[in-house]
């Protein structure tokens, strides 16, 4: 069972919880089992819970013992998930358990993503409410969904559903780092009607599959250098432009907040072309691997021939317009910030591809600690689907979250982190969309802070947790609560 991998780790209390977590589906918008979950583990141990019209739980810890009349403190977490997994593994995140793994002192899963992000945090969160040996003033465990597809518990939250002034936010992924700001964002689409051609009997239809890329987090990892599978796939098509091929299927992707790992498309070619296209091929995969090889060194490119009739293709004209709307669009980092080194200012993520009947769909993701350079970035990209004449969707986004270096709770915590571990932690904002900026919009003078342990690979089957860091971050949370009970 996978609940063995984290048998005896420290501190038990919070791999329990999260050893149950994992056994609980918890897909972004299909958050009702782990709700349910949620508000038995609030009704065992006898805490009053609140939940709202989204699904949102509100879990009322009582003080310890003589600390009644100390502040609140809010204790906040995202309980879904991003569901990803490699390919080739069988796995449902509608019903089946993340199968945990320990691994050179990480905890990871198998072939699937983990779910750390942000079930540590909760995990932790629920952790302190049941330790005997934690001190604390009264808490209020904050339990969101939607947090990785929409910010959409965020969003929703009414005014009085907190009453604590300071919030803990548990969904950040380094040691040693407590965050105070971070980026707003919002999404660009561009839908095309797909123009249809016929098909021919002398073309064969092929897979054309890119796929073995790191991927990650299009906001904490979009300065990392990875190469971003739907690119390569564009730019390969227009490489072998002076081949006579159809495409009928095209598709990368699968999540707004991700970097594309894979994408793929369904060609229709000439059998004697089959040997000049795969060196063509060969070459372009030398090119690439040279280009990326100290941060994405993994690439494959897969050209497969496939069993039955050829599906049916689109127009060339068509195809070679979104052939230039993948080469056109930008992607990665825009700017940096001026003000905090090596933080990153704006981005945008070209993210996914996707057929829908007779319409594809191509999603982005644009982000900045700056609303205008927010707005200038989109506007870029909404101009490059307006000139190919698709239908531009653009979302009403989220805010970004302010850094204030003059917090009273950072101040506690950066003094409690010091008395622990004998040194200074970093103070940070950032590049993601915390649901801290939702926070800070819905109550205003909210005082927040966010950290949390080592996670790496978040939003990938790559995914993983640092097992000594899940014991560090336990122990500062535990001594930040004690500091604010005084």
């Amino acid at each position: 069972m996978s609940q063995n991998s984290v048998t005896g780790l420290k501190p038990e209390l919070v791999w329990k919880y999260f050893a149950e977590m994992s056994t609980v589906p918890r897909p972004s918008k299909k958050e009702g089992k782990i709700v349910e979950w949620a508000k038995k583990f609030a009704l065992d141990n006898g805490f009053e819970v609140i939940e709202d019209e989204v699904k949102n739980l509100l879990i009322k810890v009582p003080a310890s013992k003589g600390y009644e009349s100390k502040q609140t403190i809010v204790l906040q977490g995202h309980v879904d998930m991003v569901c990803e997994k490699n390919k080739g593994t069988e796995h449902d995140f509608d019903k089946d358990p993340i199968v945990l793994l320990k691994e050179d002192g990480w905890i990871t899963a198998d072939g699937t993503t983990l779910g750390a992000d942000n079930g540590i945090g909760v995990a932790a969160a629920m952790a302190v409410a049941t330790d005997p040996e934690c001190i604390h003033g009264p808490i209020e465990l904050l339990l969101t969904v939607d947090e990785e597809t929409g910010l959409t518990g965020a969003s929703n939250l009414k005014p009085d559903f907190v009453s604590g002034k300071i919030l803990i936010n548990t969904d950040s992924e380094e040691d040693g780092i407590f965050y105070v700001g971070c980026s707003g964002g919002q999404d660009t689409v561009g839908i095309f009607d797909i123009q249809y051609s016929d098909s021919r009997p002398d073309l064969l239809p092929y897979e054309l599959m890119v796929s073995g890329l790191k991927g990650g987090h299009s906001g904490m990892e979009i300065d990392r250098g990875r190469a971003n599978a739907i690119k390569l796939l564009g730019a390969l098509l227009h490489e072998l432009g002076n081949f006579y091929f159809k495409v009928s299927v095209i598709k990368g992707g699968s999540k707004r907040n991700a970097i594309p790992r894979e994408a793929e498309a369904v060609l229709l070619i000439n059998e004697e072309d089959i040997g000049d296209i795969e060196n063509s091929i060969k070459v372009f995969v030398d090119e690439v691997l040279s280009e990326y090889k100290n941060s994405d060194g993994g690439l494959k490119i897969t050209l497969r021939k496939l069993d039955g009739p050829a599906p049916k293709p689109m127009r060339r004209k068509f195809t070679s317009t979104l052939i230039d709307v993948i080469l056109a669009m930008p992607n990665g980092v825009i700017s940096m910030s001026k003000d905090i080194p090596g933080l990153v200012e704006t981005s945008t993520n070209l993210a996914t591809i996707v057929m829908e009947r007779d319409i594809i769909r191509v999603g982005t993701s644009q982000r900045s600690s700056l609303e205008h350079a927010k707005e200038n970035i989109t506007n870029s990209v909404a101009a490059i689907f307006e000139l190919a004449e698709a239908e531009v969707l653009v979302t009403d986004g989220y805010p970004g979250w302010q850094p204030n270096l003059d917090s009273p709770a950072l101040s506690a915590a950066k003094k409690v982190y010091l008395n622990l571990f004998g040194d200074e932690p970093e103070v940070k904002a950032v590049h993601a969309g915390l649901e801290c900026g939702l926070f800070a919009k819905r109550y205003p003078g909210l005082d927040m802070i966010s950290f949390g342990p080592t996670i790496t690979g978040a939003h990938s089957p790559d995914e993983k947790v640092n097992i000594a860091d899940v014991e560090k971050f336990y122990t500062l949370l535990k001594g930040i609560l004690k500091e604010f009970a005084k």
